[in-house]
C-alpha cells in the first residue's frame, strides 16, 4: 500500500488525479481532432515561439539537473539504494521540489506535440511521441505524490540531462533550413536517450535483488515500463538510420 506524502500532496495537481487524466484526455483530444482542423489551412511558422520555447525547456533542463545533482550529492545519495527522505529537512524538501518541477515539466512538453499538429508535421506525432508524452505524465505524477526523491532522482537527474541536449537540438532546428548542416548529432541524440533507458532499467532492476526500502512496486513499474521505451526507440533507430540508409 502506498501512503501519499504530506509533504507534497497539497502542491499543484498532486493532490487527486483528476487535473492530470483530464489534460491527458483533452491532449489525446487535440491529437486525434487537431489534423483534422489543420486539413485545410496552411502550416502555421511559429518561428519565434518554437525558438523561444525550445531555450525555455533547454534551461528548465539545466535548472533541473543541477538541483538533481546537487542535492543528490550534498545528501551523499546512493546510486544502489536510496529510501525516500520524508523529513521536512532542507535538502529533502529540495529534493521533493525538484521532482515536483520534473513532473511539471512533462505537462509543458505535451506542447511539443501541439506545435507539430499546428505546423502540419503530422509524420512526428507517431506512437512513440504521444504514449511516451502520455505515459511520463502519469508516471511522475505517481511519482511526485508517493515517493519524491529517493530512487526516483536518479531517473530525474538523467532524463533533464538529456533533455538538455534534446531542446538544444529543436532548438537549432527552428532556425531554419540553414542549420541543417549543423544538426548531423540526431542520431547520436537517439543513441543517448537509448543509452539513457538502459541505465535506468539496470539501475531500478538491480533493487529487486536486495534489500532496499524503496517500494518494490515501483522499480518493477519502472523497469516494465523502459523495456517498453527501449523496444519502442529500437525500432525508431531502425527505421530512420538502418532502413532509411539502405
Amino acid at each position: 500500500v502506498f501512503f501519499s506524502d504530506p509533504r507534497t500532496d497539497s502542491w499543484p495537481m498532486v493532490h487527486s488525479p483528476l487535473p492530470i487524466t483530464l489534460l491527458f484526455s483533452f491532449y489525446l483530444f487535440v491529437v486525434a481532432l487537431g489534423p483534422l482542423y489543420m486539413q485545410k489551412r496552411k502550416p502555421m511558422k511559429l518561428q519565434g515561439l518554437l525558438i523561444a520555447y525550445n531555450l525555455a525547456m533547454m534551461t528548465l533542463s539545466s535548472y533541473m539537473f543541477y538541483e538533481f545533482l546537487v542535492t543528490s550529492i550534498l545528501d551523499d545519495y546512493s546510486y544502489l539504494c536510496q529510501p525516500v527522505d520524508y523529513s521536512q529537512s532542507e535538502r529533502g524538501m529540495r529534493m521533493a521540489r525538484v521532482c515536483w518541477w520534473f513532473f511539471f515539466s512533462k505537462v509543458i512538453e505535451l506542447l511539443d506535440t501541439i506545435f507539430f499538429i499546428l505546423r502540419k508535421k503530422q509524420e512526428q506525432v507517431t506512437f512513440l511521441h504521444v504514449y511516451h508524452h502520455g505515459t511520463m505524465l502519469f508516471n511522475w505524477w505517481s511519482g511526485v505524490k508517493y515517493v519524491p526523491g529517493g530512487q526516483a532522482f536518479f531517473i530525474g537527474m538523467l532524463n533533464s540531462f538529456v533533455h538538455i541536449f534534446m531542446y538544444g537540438y529543436y532548438a537549432l532546428a527552428s532556425l531554419g533550413p540553414q542549420m541543417h548542416r549543423y544538426l548531423w548529432w540526431k542520431r547520436y541524440l537517439t543513441i543517448m536517450q537509448l543509452c539513457q533507458f538502459l541505465a535506468i532499467a539496470a539501475h531500478s532492476s538491480y533493487n529487486l535483488f536486495t534489500e532496499c526500502p524503496f517500494p518494490d512496486g515501483f522499480n518493477i513499474a519502472v523497469f516494465i515500463y523502459t523495456l517498453s521505451l527501449i523496444a519502442l526507440f529500437l525500432r525508431f533507430y531502425y527505421r530512420t538510420y538502418t532502413r532509411g540508409k539502405q
